[in-house]
Protein backbone atom coordinates (compact mmCIF):
# COMPACT_ATOMS: atom_id res chain seq x y z
CA UNK A 1 0.00 0.00 0.00
CA UNK A 2 1.11 3.59 -0.66
CA UNK A 3 1.11 6.78 1.13
CA UNK A 4 -0.87 9.37 -0.93
CA UNK A 5 -2.53 12.62 0.00
CA UNK A 6 -5.44 14.54 -1.55
CA UNK A 7 -5.97 18.28 -1.27
CA UNK A 8 -9.40 19.39 -2.92
CA UNK A 9 -10.94 23.04 -2.58
CA UNK A 10 -14.89 22.99 -2.25
CA UNK A 11 -16.82 25.52 -3.55
CA UNK A 12 -18.20 28.16 -0.68
CA UNK A 13 -20.84 28.53 -1.74
CA UNK A 14 -22.38 24.77 -0.72
CA UNK A 15 -23.79 24.37 2.67
CA UNK A 16 -22.43 22.96 5.62
CA UNK A 17 -24.29 19.66 5.72
CA UNK A 18 -23.82 19.17 1.90
CA UNK A 19 -20.37 20.12 2.52
CA UNK A 20 -20.16 17.37 5.41
CA UNK A 21 -21.95 14.84 3.05
CA UNK A 22 -19.34 15.41 0.05
CA UNK A 23 -16.04 14.95 2.80
CA UNK A 24 -17.66 11.76 3.96
CA UNK A 25 -18.54 10.71 0.24
CA UNK A 26 -14.60 10.87 -0.76
CA UNK A 27 -13.62 9.23 2.42
CA UNK A 28 -16.61 6.53 1.69
CA UNK A 29 -14.67 6.16 -1.85
CA UNK A 30 -11.32 5.56 -0.12
CA UNK A 31 -12.34 3.04 2.07
CA UNK A 32 -14.53 1.32 -0.10
CA UNK A 33 -11.94 0.47 -2.71
CA UNK A 34 -9.20 -0.95 0.33
CA UNK A 35 -7.71 2.16 1.22
CA UNK A 36 -7.30 3.40 4.84
CA UNK A 37 -8.14 7.19 5.96
CA UNK A 38 -5.53 8.57 8.20
CA UNK A 39 -6.22 11.93 8.87
CA UNK A 40 -8.84 14.16 7.34
CA UNK A 41 -7.80 18.12 8.25
CA UNK A 42 -10.71 20.53 6.96
CA UNK A 43 -8.49 23.41 6.70
CA UNK A 44 -11.62 25.66 6.28
CA UNK A 45 -12.20 28.88 4.29
CA UNK A 46 -10.07 30.58 2.47
CA UNK A 47 -8.98 33.21 -0.12
CA UNK A 48 -7.83 31.64 -3.22
CA UNK A 49 -4.92 32.94 -5.40
CA UNK A 50 -6.91 33.85 -8.02
CA UNK A 51 -9.84 33.68 -9.20
CA UNK A 52 -11.42 30.14 -10.28
CA UNK A 53 -15.11 30.49 -12.21
CA UNK A 54 -15.18 34.10 -10.72
CA UNK A 55 -14.79 32.78 -7.05
CA UNK A 56 -12.11 34.15 -4.95
CA UNK A 57 -12.51 31.84 -1.63
CA UNK A 58 -12.74 28.27 -1.36
CA UNK A 59 -13.18 25.75 1.47
CA UNK A 60 -10.07 23.39 1.67
CA UNK A 61 -9.81 20.29 2.85
CA UNK A 62 -6.91 17.83 3.19
CA UNK A 63 -6.87 13.82 3.36
CA UNK A 64 -3.77 11.68 4.20
CA UNK A 65 -4.64 7.96 3.15
CA UNK A 66 -3.15 4.66 2.26
CA UNK A 67 -4.08 2.79 -1.10
CA UNK A 68 -2.92 0.92 -4.18
CA UNK A 69 -2.07 2.33 -7.04
CA UNK A 70 -5.14 2.25 -9.39
CA UNK A 71 -7.25 4.28 -6.64
CA UNK A 72 -5.92 7.49 -6.96
CA UNK A 73 -6.77 7.28 -10.57
CA UNK A 74 -10.72 6.72 -9.51
CA UNK A 75 -10.63 8.95 -6.55
CA UNK A 76 -9.75 12.04 -9.31
CA UNK A 77 -12.32 10.90 -11.62
CA UNK A 78 -14.84 11.17 -8.44
CA UNK A 79 -13.60 14.58 -7.94
CA UNK A 80 -13.82 15.83 -11.63
CA UNK A 81 -17.12 15.01 -12.10
CA UNK A 82 -18.30 16.69 -8.69
CA UNK A 83 -19.67 20.02 -9.48
CA UNK A 84 -18.57 21.26 -5.64
CA UNK A 85 -14.89 20.46 -6.25
CA UNK A 86 -13.51 23.58 -7.46
CA UNK A 87 -9.66 22.51 -7.43
CA UNK A 88 -7.99 18.82 -6.51
CA UNK A 89 -4.84 17.26 -6.09
CA UNK A 90 -3.30 13.71 -5.26
CA UNK A 91 0.18 13.33 -4.72
CA UNK A 92 2.21 10.18 -3.70
CA UNK A 93 3.90 10.87 -0.77
CA UNK A 94 7.73 9.52 -1.15
CA UNK A 95 9.28 7.71 1.93
CA UNK A 96 12.87 9.78 2.01
CA UNK A 97 15.56 6.72 3.48
CA UNK A 98 18.67 8.77 5.84
CA UNK A 99 21.64 7.96 4.42
CA UNK A 100 23.47 9.70 6.93
CA UNK A 101 26.33 8.31 8.93
CA UNK A 102 26.14 8.59 12.40
CA UNK A 103 29.60 11.06 12.97
CA UNK A 104 32.50 9.93 14.71
CA UNK A 105 33.15 11.54 17.73
CA UNK A 106 37.25 11.98 18.47
CA UNK A 107 38.52 12.38 21.47
CA UNK A 108 40.05 15.59 21.75
CA UNK A 109 43.93 16.41 21.50
CA UNK A 110 45.60 17.29 25.01
CA UNK A 111 46.64 20.94 25.04
CA UNK A 112 49.92 21.89 24.48
CA UNK A 113 52.06 23.40 26.83
CA UNK A 114 53.60 26.66 25.43
CA UNK A 115 57.12 26.15 25.15
CA UNK A 116 59.68 28.65 27.20
CA UNK A 117 60.68 31.13 24.90
CA UNK A 118 64.55 31.53 24.05
CA UNK A 119 66.24 34.89 23.81
CA UNK A 120 66.10 35.99 20.06
CA UNK A 121 69.13 37.33 19.47
CA UNK A 122 68.61 40.77 17.07
CA UNK A 123 71.57 41.30 14.67
CA UNK A 124 72.58 44.80 14.78
CA UNK A 125 71.50 47.54 12.45
CA UNK A 126 73.99 47.90 9.42
CA UNK A 127 75.30 51.54 9.50
CA UNK A 128 73.30 53.47 7.08
CA UNK A 129 75.33 54.67 4.45
CA UNK A 130 76.20 57.97 3.94
CA UNK A 131 74.19 60.05 1.01
CA UNK A 132 75.53 62.32 -1.43
CA UNK A 133 74.15 65.78 -0.89
CA UNK A 134 71.65 65.95 -4.19
CA UNK A 135 72.20 69.42 -6.02
CA UNK A 136 68.78 70.72 -7.41
CA UNK A 137 69.10 73.48 -10.01
CA UNK A 138 68.91 76.65 -8.86
CA UNK A 139 66.48 78.73 -11.04
CA UNK A 140 67.84 81.59 -12.92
Amino acid sequence: MNKYEVVYIIDPAVEDEARKALINRFNELITGNGGTVDKVEEWGKKRLAYAINYKTEGYYVLVNFQAEADLPKELERNLQISDSVIRYQVIKQIERKVGIKPRVVRPAAAPVAPAAEAPVAIAPEAPAAEEAPVETPAAE
